[in-house]
This record gives C-alpha cells, sequence and structure tokens, in this order.
C-alpha cells in the first residue's frame, strides 16, 4: 500500500458530529496537523467523508 501525508485545512466548527469524529479518528484535530498512514481502503472512506476538511499528498 502507498503512504500517504493527511493534513487538516479547515476547521471542523459548525461541522455534522460525524465528520468531527472522522477528523479525531484520523489522528487530526487542529488546522495544519498532518499524519502519514498507509492507503488502505478504510482511510480511502473516511478521507472521501471529510475531503472538504483535508489535503491528502502521495509520499
Amino acid at each position: 500500500m502507498a503512504k500517504v501525508t493527511i493534513t487538516q485545512v479547515k476547521s471542523i466548527i459548525d461541522r455534522p458530529n460525524n465528520q468531527k469524529l472522522t477528523i479525531k479518528a484520523l489522528g487530526l484535530g487542529k488546522i495544519n496537523k498532518s499524519v502519514s498512514v498507509e492507503y488502505t481502503p478504510q482511510i480511502a472512506g473516511m478521507v472521501r467523508k471529510v475531503h472538504n476538511l483535508v489535503e491528502v499528498k502521495e509520499q
């Protein structure tokens, strides 16, 4: 699997609770925080759910 870096670029204020929980599950929570993870189908689904709040870059 490919490694990707996921960076939060927008705030979770005034977002639905499921998006807030997904951001927390990804290990994010603050703007400009990044995590490097394997790009599995589970991670892809989480990113799809919060695509408007994050930026994804391949490593």
